[in-house]
């Protein structure tokens, strides 16, 4: 591929290098996450994004198998400038690919577990910090299962208007129950994890520390985050950030909307307010792009997943 007028070529997702920023137009070229290129050969990476179109075990309005496809579309924006907050290149310090979508089989739950867990395993052992762009929340149980199994019990940060802690009977597991079953499984740490947003009511807590829809709108996000912050402490955690967490009204695109959420720019301070802990691994989920409107749900999950991004970054150093 060929430079003209001196100018880098476009299409960095398919022929750029793993560090430093890309200069494709945002409206042309081939859509990475935030240009990165693409590829299945990730050793010696410090970050790998990855997607998982799936959408078999939501209970209301499905359409999150194009969620990555979405989430992607809209990281074309932050295309090769220093990134905000930080003011840096997160990519100057972090050799990072986009590893594409996990092959799942059609219709079948169980496998489609399997298959995540297995190709999520993969990734992690190559010793890459692993960000999934989901996908409806059932993704998490078996990012989850693969990322214990690389680095030990680990707390669960999750941000949802719902704490997911429904039983669904028997092999039953839908995007509505992987926290209790984590918790069953003995995946998370239950007395470092916090579930921040809530705003349905569960049939149980599985012991979990809450900070509903309302005392997080009293607090405020400074102090949300501090309190964040104290009960996960030092140890290792999982970030999972269902979009629904966000006001329809900043979240339109998604399969179970629950007025009263956060505002994007809550939902972003928050992110970054977290940026000291030990966070291991991150997914974001539930966008529904067929109830988007002008990329708002997709605009803002890339969004969290950039700051999250630029804080491996700052941790990275330069």
């Amino acid at each position: 591929m060929s430079e003209i007028a001196g100018k880098p070529p476009i299409d960095h997702a398919f022929a750029g290098e793993r560090r430093g920023g890309a200069a494709d137009p945002t409206y042309a070229g081939a859509l990475s996450f935030m240009r990165r290129p693409y590829g299945k050969a990730v050793a010696g990476c410090d970050l790998v994004i990855w997607g998982v179109p799936f959408d078999l075990s939501v209970t209301n309005r499905p359409g999150t198998r194009f969620g990555p496809q979405a989430i992607r579309r809209a990281s074309a924006i932050f295309d090769g400038d220093p990134q905000y907050p930080s003011r840096i290149d997160p990519f100057a310090r972090l050799a990072a690919m986009d590893y594409g979508d996990c092959a799942l089989p059609r219709g079948d739950l169980p496998g489609s577990a399997r298959a995540i867990e297995a190709e999520a395993a993969g990734i992690l052992a190559t010793g890459a910090h692993l960000v999934t762009l989901g996908g409806d929340h059932f993704v998490t149980l078996p990012l989850l299962r693969a990322h214990v199994a690389r680095h030990g019990k680990l707390a669960l940060i999750q941000f949802d208007a719902h704490q997911d802690t429904w039983d669904d009977g028997p092999g039953g597991i839908g995007h509505g129950s992987f926290v209790l079953e984590a918790v069953r499984e003995g995946l998370i740490d239950v007395a470092r994890s916090i579930q921040v947003g809530i705003r349905t009511v569960a049939p149980r807590d599985c012991g979990l520390a809450v900070i509903d829809g309302y005392e997080a709108q009293a607090l405020g996000v400074d102090a949300v985050a501090e309190r964040v912050r104290a009960h996960v402490g030092d140890g290792p955690a999982y970030l999972t950030f269902d979009i629904d967490a966000l006001d329809p009204a900043f979240a339109p695109g998604t399969g179970t909307p629950v007025s009263g959420g956060f505002t994007a720019d809550q939902a972003l301070r928050l992110v970054w307010g977290l940026r000291a802990l030990d966070i291991r691994g991150m997914d974001v989920v539930e966008v529904s792009p067929p109830y988007d409107h002008a990329d708002i749900t997709a605009i803002a999950a890339s969004t969290i997943v950039q700051h999250h991004i630029q804080a491996l970054a700052l941790k990275k150093g330069g």
